[in-house]
Protein backbone atom coordinates (compact mmCIF):
# COMPACT_ATOMS: atom_id res chain seq x y z
CA UNK A 1 0.00 0.00 0.00
CA UNK A 2 1.45 3.40 -1.00
CA UNK A 3 2.37 5.73 1.81
CA UNK A 4 0.09 8.74 1.97
CA UNK A 5 1.91 11.92 0.95
CA UNK A 6 1.85 14.76 3.49
CA UNK A 7 2.77 18.34 2.65
CA UNK A 8 3.28 19.36 6.23
CA UNK A 9 5.56 18.25 9.04
CA UNK A 10 3.54 16.34 11.60
CA UNK A 11 4.16 18.49 14.68
CA UNK A 12 2.86 17.79 18.16
CA UNK A 13 0.10 20.26 18.92
CA UNK A 14 -1.08 21.74 22.15
CA UNK A 15 -4.40 20.24 23.19
CA UNK A 16 -7.12 22.73 22.33
CA UNK A 17 -10.88 22.74 22.47
CA UNK A 18 -12.68 24.77 19.79
CA UNK A 19 -11.29 28.15 20.82
CA UNK A 20 -9.08 27.63 23.89
CA UNK A 21 -7.02 24.99 25.71
CA UNK A 22 -9.84 24.55 28.23
CA UNK A 23 -13.33 25.91 27.58
CA UNK A 24 -16.98 25.47 28.44
CA UNK A 25 -20.02 26.92 26.70
CA UNK A 26 -23.02 27.86 28.84
CA UNK A 27 -26.37 27.67 27.12
CA UNK A 28 -30.07 27.08 27.70
CA UNK A 29 -31.17 30.48 29.04
CA UNK A 30 -30.92 34.14 28.11
CA UNK A 31 -27.58 35.90 27.73
CA UNK A 32 -28.03 38.09 30.81
CA UNK A 33 -28.35 35.09 33.14
CA UNK A 34 -25.32 33.44 31.51
CA UNK A 35 -23.07 36.49 31.88
CA UNK A 36 -24.27 37.05 35.46
CA UNK A 37 -23.40 33.45 36.40
CA UNK A 38 -19.96 33.78 34.76
CA UNK A 39 -19.34 36.99 36.70
CA UNK A 40 -20.29 35.46 40.07
CA UNK A 41 -18.31 32.26 39.50
CA UNK A 42 -15.24 34.17 38.28
CA UNK A 43 -15.08 36.18 41.51
CA UNK A 44 -14.70 32.91 43.41
CA UNK A 45 -12.03 31.62 41.01
CA UNK A 46 -9.94 34.81 40.93
CA UNK A 47 -6.67 32.86 41.42
CA UNK A 48 -7.04 31.63 37.83
CA UNK A 49 -6.78 33.47 34.54
CA UNK A 50 -10.32 33.40 33.17
CA UNK A 51 -11.95 34.80 30.03
CA UNK A 52 -15.50 35.20 28.73
CA UNK A 53 -16.17 34.80 25.01
CA UNK A 54 -19.40 36.50 23.92
CA UNK A 55 -20.91 38.41 21.02
CA UNK A 56 -22.01 42.03 20.86
CA UNK A 57 -25.77 42.45 20.96
CA UNK A 58 -25.66 45.80 19.18
CA UNK A 59 -27.76 45.78 16.03
CA UNK A 60 -25.74 48.14 13.85
CA UNK A 61 -22.00 48.47 14.26
CA UNK A 62 -19.83 50.40 11.84
CA UNK A 63 -16.53 48.81 10.93
CA UNK A 64 -13.68 50.47 12.77
CA UNK A 65 -11.25 52.28 10.52
CA UNK A 66 -8.92 52.71 13.48
CA UNK A 67 -8.17 49.93 15.98
CA UNK A 68 -8.23 51.51 19.44
CA UNK A 69 -6.32 50.15 22.42
CA UNK A 70 -7.22 52.06 25.56
CA UNK A 71 -5.00 51.18 28.53
CA UNK A 72 -5.84 52.23 32.08
CA UNK A 73 -2.84 53.01 34.25
CA UNK A 74 -3.93 50.33 36.76
CA UNK A 75 -4.02 47.62 34.15
CA UNK A 76 -7.35 47.39 32.34
CA UNK A 77 -7.36 47.28 28.56
CA UNK A 78 -10.29 48.03 26.30
CA UNK A 79 -9.99 47.02 22.67
CA UNK A 80 -12.25 48.24 19.89
CA UNK A 81 -11.29 46.83 16.53
CA UNK A 82 -12.67 44.94 13.55
CA UNK A 83 -12.19 41.33 12.60
CA UNK A 84 -13.93 38.01 12.16
CA UNK A 85 -13.94 35.04 14.51
CA UNK A 86 -11.11 32.71 13.57
CA UNK A 87 -10.44 29.67 15.75
CA UNK A 88 -6.68 29.84 15.18
CA UNK A 89 -6.52 33.48 16.23
CA UNK A 90 -8.76 32.79 19.23
CA UNK A 91 -6.49 29.93 20.33
CA UNK A 92 -3.58 32.39 20.29
CA UNK A 93 -5.59 35.00 22.17
CA UNK A 94 -6.80 32.49 24.75
CA UNK A 95 -3.59 30.44 25.06
CA UNK A 96 -2.66 32.08 28.38
CA UNK A 97 -6.03 31.49 30.04
CA UNK A 98 -6.75 28.60 32.38
CA UNK A 99 -10.44 28.49 31.50
CA UNK A 100 -12.64 30.24 28.96
CA UNK A 101 -16.41 30.60 29.40
CA UNK A 102 -18.33 30.82 26.13
CA UNK A 103 -21.81 32.20 25.62
CA UNK A 104 -23.23 29.06 24.06
CA UNK A 105 -26.18 30.96 22.60
CA UNK A 106 -23.75 32.31 20.01
CA UNK A 107 -20.67 30.06 19.84
CA UNK A 108 -20.28 26.32 20.16
CA UNK A 109 -17.94 25.08 22.89
CA UNK A 110 -16.27 21.67 22.99
CA UNK A 111 -17.76 21.15 26.50
CA UNK A 112 -21.03 22.45 27.86
CA UNK A 113 -22.93 23.54 30.96
CA UNK A 114 -26.67 23.29 30.29
CA UNK A 115 -28.99 25.67 32.14
CA UNK A 116 -32.55 24.33 32.26
CA UNK A 117 -34.96 27.21 31.67
CA UNK A 118 -38.56 26.34 30.81
CA UNK A 119 -38.87 29.49 28.71
CA UNK A 120 -35.99 28.40 26.45
CA UNK A 121 -37.03 24.85 25.58
CA UNK A 122 -37.16 25.63 21.85
CA UNK A 123 -33.66 27.13 21.96
CA UNK A 124 -32.23 23.98 23.58
CA UNK A 125 -33.97 21.77 21.01
CA UNK A 126 -32.32 23.81 18.24
CA UNK A 127 -28.90 23.15 19.79
CA UNK A 128 -29.52 19.57 20.84
CA UNK A 129 -26.64 18.11 18.83
CA UNK A 130 -24.20 20.54 20.50
CA UNK A 131 -24.77 18.98 23.92
CA UNK A 132 -22.39 16.05 23.45
CA UNK A 133 -20.09 16.77 26.44
CA UNK A 134 -22.28 18.19 29.19
CA UNK A 135 -20.23 18.77 32.36
CA UNK A 136 -23.20 19.44 34.65
CA UNK A 137 -26.73 20.86 34.69
CA UNK A 138 -27.95 24.09 36.30
CA UNK A 139 -31.68 24.61 36.96
CA UNK A 140 -33.24 28.06 37.20
CA UNK A 141 -35.98 26.51 39.36
CA UNK A 142 -35.45 23.32 41.33
CA UNK A 143 -38.78 21.90 40.15
CA UNK A 144 -37.96 22.23 36.43
CA UNK A 145 -38.25 18.88 34.67
CA UNK A 146 -35.82 17.61 32.03
CA UNK A 147 -37.19 18.17 28.55
CA UNK A 148 -38.36 14.91 26.97
CA UNK A 149 -36.20 15.37 23.86
CA UNK A 150 -33.13 15.74 26.09
CA UNK A 151 -33.81 12.43 27.80
CA UNK A 152 -34.51 10.74 24.46
CA UNK A 153 -31.25 11.97 22.93
CA UNK A 154 -29.09 11.61 26.08
CA UNK A 155 -30.62 8.87 28.30
CA UNK A 156 -27.98 9.39 31.01
CA UNK A 157 -28.60 13.11 31.39
CA UNK A 158 -30.51 12.67 34.65
CA UNK A 159 -27.37 11.10 36.14
CA UNK A 160 -25.41 14.31 35.55
CA UNK A 161 -24.66 16.43 38.60
CA UNK A 162 -27.28 19.16 38.90
CA UNK A 163 -27.24 22.49 40.76
CA UNK A 164 -29.67 25.35 41.09
CA UNK A 165 -28.64 28.77 39.79
CA UNK A 166 -28.16 30.16 43.31
CA UNK A 167 -25.62 27.46 44.29
CA UNK A 168 -22.71 29.58 43.06
CA UNK A 169 -20.26 28.09 45.60
CA UNK A 170 -20.92 24.55 44.37
CA UNK A 171 -20.80 25.55 40.70
CA UNK A 172 -17.49 27.39 41.23
CA UNK A 173 -16.05 24.39 43.08
CA UNK A 174 -17.06 22.06 40.24
CA UNK A 175 -15.41 24.35 37.67
CA UNK A 176 -12.33 24.53 39.89
CA UNK A 177 -12.10 20.73 39.66
CA UNK A 178 -12.48 20.88 35.86
CA UNK A 179 -9.56 23.33 35.69
CA UNK A 180 -7.42 21.19 37.98
CA UNK A 181 -8.08 18.08 35.87
CA UNK A 182 -6.38 19.75 32.88
CA UNK A 183 -3.29 20.86 34.82
CA UNK A 184 -0.24 19.95 32.78
CA UNK A 185 2.11 17.22 34.03
CA UNK A 186 5.71 18.30 34.64
CA UNK A 187 8.70 16.85 32.80
CA UNK A 188 12.37 17.55 33.47
CA UNK A 189 14.87 19.09 31.07
CA UNK A 190 18.62 19.04 31.80
CA UNK A 191 20.52 21.56 29.67
CA UNK A 192 23.79 20.10 28.40
CA UNK A 193 26.14 20.76 25.52
CA UNK A 194 26.82 24.46 26.07
CA UNK A 195 30.08 25.99 24.80
CA UNK A 196 31.61 26.38 28.31
CA UNK A 197 34.32 28.71 26.94
CA UNK A 198 35.40 30.04 30.35
CA UNK A 199 35.55 26.54 31.87
CA UNK A 200 37.52 25.17 28.93
CA UNK A 201 35.57 21.90 29.03
CA UNK A 202 31.94 20.75 28.99
CA UNK A 203 30.42 21.84 32.35
CA UNK A 204 27.87 19.03 32.17
CA UNK A 205 30.70 16.48 32.42
CA UNK A 206 32.28 17.98 35.58
CA UNK A 207 32.37 15.68 38.60
CA UNK A 208 31.05 17.13 41.87
CA UNK A 209 29.24 14.07 43.22
CA UNK A 210 31.19 11.09 41.87
CA UNK A 211 29.51 11.18 38.45
CA UNK A 212 29.13 13.61 35.52
CA UNK A 213 27.04 16.57 36.66
CA UNK A 214 24.46 16.01 33.92
CA UNK A 215 23.70 12.59 35.47
CA UNK A 216 23.47 14.09 38.96
CA UNK A 217 21.02 16.74 37.74
CA UNK A 218 18.91 14.18 35.86
CA UNK A 219 18.72 12.02 39.01
CA UNK A 220 17.74 15.08 41.05
CA UNK A 221 14.70 15.63 38.83
CA UNK A 222 13.88 11.93 38.45
CA UNK A 223 13.98 11.47 42.23
CA UNK A 224 11.06 13.92 42.30
CA UNK A 225 9.08 11.73 39.90
CA UNK A 226 9.74 13.80 36.78
CA UNK A 227 10.31 12.04 33.47
CA UNK A 228 13.54 13.76 32.47
CA UNK A 229 15.38 14.41 29.21
CA UNK A 230 18.74 15.83 28.22
CA UNK A 231 18.61 18.91 25.99
CA UNK A 232 21.46 18.50 23.50
CA UNK A 233 22.68 20.37 20.45
CA UNK A 234 23.25 17.45 18.11
CA UNK A 235 21.83 14.01 18.56
CA UNK A 236 20.31 11.06 16.78
CA UNK A 237 17.49 11.69 19.24
CA UNK A 238 18.14 8.93 21.73
CA UNK A 239 15.25 7.97 23.95
CA UNK A 240 16.20 10.34 26.77
CA UNK A 241 17.48 13.21 24.61
CA UNK A 242 15.83 16.16 22.88
CA UNK A 243 18.03 17.66 20.18
CA UNK A 244 17.84 21.36 19.38
CA UNK A 245 15.44 22.18 16.57
CA UNK A 246 16.02 25.90 17.15
CA UNK A 247 19.68 26.09 16.14
CA UNK A 248 22.23 28.42 17.78
CA UNK A 249 19.80 29.90 20.30
CA UNK A 250 21.41 28.37 23.39
CA UNK A 251 19.12 27.50 26.32
CA UNK A 252 16.23 29.37 24.67
CA UNK A 253 16.39 26.94 21.76
CA UNK A 254 16.58 23.97 24.12
CA UNK A 255 13.45 25.07 25.97
CA UNK A 256 11.52 25.67 22.74
CA UNK A 257 12.67 22.29 21.39
CA UNK A 258 11.30 20.59 24.52
CA UNK A 259 7.95 22.30 23.99
CA UNK A 260 8.00 21.25 20.34
CA UNK A 261 8.39 17.64 21.52
CA UNK A 262 5.62 17.97 24.12
CA UNK A 263 3.64 21.23 24.13
CA UNK A 264 1.18 19.79 26.66
CA UNK A 265 3.71 19.34 29.47
CA UNK A 266 5.23 21.89 31.80
CA UNK A 267 9.04 21.73 31.68
CA UNK A 268 11.23 21.95 34.77
CA UNK A 269 14.42 23.35 33.23
CA UNK A 270 17.66 22.92 35.14
CA UNK A 271 21.21 23.83 34.14
CA UNK A 272 24.29 21.79 34.99
CA UNK A 273 26.38 24.72 36.27
CA UNK A 274 24.42 25.27 39.51
CA UNK A 275 25.68 22.34 41.65
CA UNK A 276 24.33 23.78 44.91
CA UNK A 277 20.73 23.30 43.75
CA UNK A 278 19.58 20.51 46.04
CA UNK A 279 16.61 18.20 46.40
CA UNK A 280 15.09 20.68 48.87
CA UNK A 281 15.20 23.45 46.27
CA UNK A 282 13.60 21.23 43.64
CA UNK A 283 10.80 20.42 46.08
CA UNK A 284 10.43 24.09 47.04
CA UNK A 285 9.89 25.07 43.40
CA UNK A 286 7.44 22.20 42.87
CA UNK A 287 5.54 23.16 46.02
CA UNK A 288 5.16 26.78 44.90
CA UNK A 289 4.38 25.95 41.27
CA UNK A 290 1.62 28.19 39.94
CA UNK A 291 0.21 26.75 36.69
CA UNK A 292 -1.84 29.92 36.12
CA UNK A 293 1.38 31.86 35.55
CA UNK A 294 3.64 31.49 32.52
CA UNK A 295 6.37 30.05 34.76
CA UNK A 296 7.52 29.48 38.34
CA UNK A 297 11.10 30.70 38.74
CA UNK A 298 13.80 30.81 41.41
CA UNK A 299 15.29 34.21 42.28
CA UNK A 300 18.16 34.96 44.62
CA UNK A 301 17.11 37.33 47.43
CA UNK A 302 19.81 39.84 46.47
CA UNK A 303 19.44 39.36 42.73
CA UNK A 304 17.43 41.67 40.50
CA UNK A 305 16.16 39.02 38.13
CA UNK A 306 14.92 35.40 38.19
CA UNK A 307 17.07 32.45 37.14
CA UNK A 308 15.71 31.22 33.77
CA UNK A 309 17.55 27.90 34.03
CA UNK A 310 16.04 26.92 37.40
CA UNK A 311 12.45 27.36 36.31
CA UNK A 312 9.21 25.49 35.63
CA UNK A 313 7.83 26.70 32.28
CA UNK A 314 4.09 26.09 31.79
CA UNK A 315 2.63 25.14 28.37
CA UNK A 316 1.39 28.72 27.98
CA UNK A 317 5.05 29.86 28.04
CA UNK A 318 5.71 28.27 24.64
CA UNK A 319 3.66 30.76 22.62
CA UNK A 320 5.16 33.64 24.64
CA UNK A 321 8.71 32.42 23.93
CA UNK A 322 7.93 32.16 20.22
CA UNK A 323 6.51 35.68 20.22
CA UNK A 324 9.78 36.95 21.70
CA UNK A 325 11.71 35.00 19.08
CA UNK A 326 9.57 36.62 16.38
CA UNK A 327 10.73 40.00 17.70
CA UNK A 328 14.36 38.93 17.55
CA UNK A 329 14.93 38.03 21.22
CA UNK A 330 16.26 34.67 22.36
CA UNK A 331 16.74 35.36 26.07
CA UNK A 332 14.50 33.31 28.37
CA UNK A 333 15.25 35.73 31.24
CA UNK A 334 13.82 38.64 29.20
CA UNK A 335 10.63 36.65 28.73
CA UNK A 336 10.40 35.90 32.47
CA UNK A 337 11.06 39.51 33.50
CA UNK A 338 8.30 40.79 31.22
CA UNK A 339 5.70 38.07 31.83
CA UNK A 340 3.38 37.12 34.66
CA UNK A 341 5.48 34.58 36.59
CA UNK A 342 5.57 33.15 40.10
CA UNK A 343 8.81 34.02 41.89
CA UNK A 344 10.32 31.85 44.63
CA UNK A 345 13.11 33.64 46.52
CA UNK A 346 16.01 31.73 48.10
CA UNK A 347 19.46 32.55 49.40
CA UNK A 348 21.87 33.52 46.62
CA UNK A 349 24.45 30.92 47.65
CA UNK A 350 22.23 28.04 46.42
CA UNK A 351 22.14 29.30 42.84
CA UNK A 352 25.79 30.18 42.25
CA UNK A 353 26.94 29.61 38.68
CA UNK A 354 30.23 27.74 38.37
CA UNK A 355 31.93 29.00 35.21
CA UNK A 356 35.73 28.72 35.63
CA UNK A 357 38.19 25.99 36.70
CA UNK A 358 38.98 28.03 39.84
CA UNK A 359 35.28 28.26 40.79
CA UNK A 360 34.94 24.53 40.16
CA UNK A 361 37.76 23.67 42.59
CA UNK A 362 36.28 25.90 45.30
CA UNK A 363 32.78 24.48 44.79
CA UNK A 364 34.03 20.87 44.81
CA UNK A 365 35.83 21.43 48.14
CA UNK A 366 32.72 23.03 49.63
CA UNK A 367 30.52 20.15 48.47
CA UNK A 368 32.94 17.52 49.82
CA UNK A 369 33.10 19.33 53.15
CA UNK A 370 29.30 19.29 53.50
CA UNK A 371 28.91 15.55 52.75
Amino acid sequence: MAKKHSKHTNLERRHNDNFAPNEVSILGTNCGIISDLVSKVSKQLSNYKLAYFDTSHAKDVEENQLAEYVFHHEGNLQITTSGNINKFQQRLDFSNFDYVFINGNHYQGAKQILILDEAKEASVLKRLDQLDRIQFIVKLKSETEYFNFLVDKYPNIKNKICYTIDEVDKIANHINNLIQEKMAPIKGLVLVGGKSTRMGKDKSELNYFGKPQKEAVKELLENNNLETFYSVQNSLENENEISDKFINLGPFGGICSAFQKDPNAAWFVLATDVPFVSDEIIQLLLKHRNPSKAATAIKGKNKDFPEPLITIYEPKAYSILLQYLAQGYSCPRKMLINSDVEIVEIDDSFIRNINTPEEFEVAKKEINKSK
